[in-house]
């Protein structure tokens, strides 16, 4: 009920009128919850009627069922898409993404199998925050069969010895789990003592169990092929003049916690008798007689109304609950990697220690929010871009070249070099900087470098024009590892450095203070060949 308990208050009360959407199971399970709790708060106890039965009916018309995996479109920016959680028939994870920012919002989950639901089961998403719940934060629970054996036996020792075992359970989840292991037990070992269910909304929870095997464990599926497993053969109704029959007997009663209901009636009848039994299976809410019980051994208990109620049956506490461990919490973290974790549904402590443990062995940063508080996330922004040919080119083929140099900018496949084009109503574009240019409609500016270069004292030998020319490109070649020369008259040429014999008195690009004895080279270069035109002139320069 804490899934759903408010929901049509919310709606028909509070006005909320945006969508709702549920699992199949939870849309047909639901109005079945909602009037049970309006009927035991207000016809038995005698609260105020938060919501009416029409309230209810009003408020399941809105609802949407979904698929699991179904990816639902909410708004334009908003999708969500519901994940397997275990836990309880219908219960689901949800992914939600808006805009670029992605979570998943686990409610209640279970991440191993029981007798009657499957494991959780989600896909690898990369998300941003993962909100879990964390309500056995530091419990690791070991295999489930020696619980089973020990709560059998709890419970074949009561009624063996005459006495009534009391198994407060929600109508939804232990319930059918329990009934399961305790049918099969009884048939195997033949016992004749009656099990009963309290509630006639657990024998409708049954049916729908009946009705949703999809939604079960792949055990419960392949039984179903010879027989239906929530076919109870040893099961009955529960008829209130039975709370003071003689004899043993099982009862299975509304609500888990002994907060409230019909479990806590018979309680109050049973509870001072040493050969009854209360099993309580699961967590139990501090506050709640469950609790008090499975804090210590009370030899009284006070419950809501002041009432004192003697404890003399034996208490039996064994771990069924439908919620996963601290192991189980770790794995889904683990699994899913998101950018940081929240955690809720919990007892402050133990949340704290779970916090450590995902910052410290997952380096994950993990946040534990006190109800009402505000904690606020850095998203990831994404920008779709198409991109040009010549673009991913550049991308797939490490040895391209950029701007007509022989410079290799791209030395990793996984690395290309791109302008983002952004403009207004258009979408962004990345392309080849040798295209932006084009892109843009504007000319393309090439920025070059000159030097005259010293490179020959006048008169130093004897040696022609030809000749010197060939020495500079054997100086360029011990220098510059590689360099591809081309050689004509008076001139050479590495990539786009060109370089000719200056052969006037003044030149622009020569150094006032160079020699009028001196040989000169003009030399000019593309500034995309920046670091390689500075290395030749070094290697050539007069006194090298």
């Amino acid at each position: 009920m804490d899934h759903v308990g408010a929901l049509p208050y919310f709606t028909e009360v509070c006005g909320y009128n945006g969508p709702i959407y549920m699992s199949y199971p939870t849309k047909a399970l639901s109005p079945l919850m909602l009037e049970d709790y309006r009927r035991v708060m207000v016809d038995r106890r005698g609260e105020e009627e938060l919501f009416t039965t029409t309230h209810i009916a009003n408020c399941m018309k809105k609802v949407i069922a979904i698929d699991l995996k179904q990816t639902i479109q909410v708004d334009e920016d908003l999708q969500i898409r519901a994940y397997y959680a275990g836990h309880v028939l219908g219960a689901v994870m949800v992914y939600a993404k808006m805009g670029d920012a992605a979570i998943v919002y686990t409610g209640d989950y279970n991440m191993t199998t029981d007798r009657h639901l499957g494991a959780a089961k989600i896909d690898r998403l990369q998300l941003d925050l993962l909100i879990s719940e964390s309500t056995y934060a530091t419990t690791i629970r070991g295999s489930k069969y020696p619980r089973e054996r020990e709560f059998l036996q709890a419970v074949h020792k009561c009624v063996a010895g005459g006495g009534k075992a009391l198994i407060p359970s929600f109508a939804l989840g232990r319930a059918q789990e329990l009934c399961m292991l305790l049918d099969d037990y009884w048939e195997r070992m033949n016992i004749k003592v009656p099990i009963y269910f309290s509630s006639g909304l657990t024998i409708q929870a049954n049916m729908y169990y009946k009705m949703l095997i999809s939604w079960t464990s792949q055990n419960v599926k392949e039984k179903h092929n010879t027989h239906n497993p929530f076919d109870f053969k040893n099961v009955k109704d529960f008829d209130r003049s039975l709370i003071h029959a003689p004899g043993p007997c099982v009862l299975f009663a509304t609500p888990g916690m002994l907060c409230a209901g019909f479990s806590l009636e018979v309680f109050k009848h049973w509870a001072p008798s040493p050969l009854n039994l209360v099993a309580l299976p699961g967590y139990s809410v501090a506050g709640t007689v469950g609790h008090k019980l499975m804090a210590g051994k009370p030899t009284t208990v006070d419950l809501y109304n002041g009432t004192k109620v003697d404890v003399r049956c034996k208490v039996h506490q064994v771990a069924f609950s439908p919620h996963t461990d601290a192991k189980g919490i770790m794995d889904l973290t683990k699994f899913l990697s998101p950018k940081n974790v929240v955690l809720v549904h919990g007892e402050k402590p133990s949340m704290m220690i779970l916090k450590e443990k995902i910052t410290s062995e997952l380096d994950i940063p993990c946040f534990v929010p006190a109800n009402g508080e505000t904690v606020s996330f850095a998203s990831t922004t994404y920008i779709k871009a198409n991109a040009s040919d010549m673009f991913l080119k550049s991308c797939s083929n490490p040895n391209f070249k950029f701007s007509n140099s022989t410079q290799l900018r791209v030395t990793d496949h996984r690395t290309a070099d791109g302008v983002l084009v952004i403009e207004k109503s258009k979408k962004a574009k990345i392309v080849h900087q040798d295209e932006i240019s084009e892109v843009l409609h504007e000319k393309n500016h090439v920025v070059s470098l000159a030097h005259c270069c010293p490179v020959k004292v006048k008169g130093e030998s004897e040696d022609d024009d030809v000749d010197l020319i060939k020495q500079l490109s054997a100086k360029i070649l011990k220098t510059v590892s590689g360099a591809q020369i081309h050689e004509s008259e008076n001139c050479l040429q590495v990539a786009s450095f060109k370089g000719s014999l200056c052969l006037k008195d003044k030149c622009m690009h020569r150094s006032s203070s160079s020699s009028s004895e001196a040989v000169f080279l003009c030399c000019n270069w593309s500034i995309a060949d920046l670091e390689l035109g500075w290395e030749i002139i070094n290697a050539i320069k007069l006194n090298h």
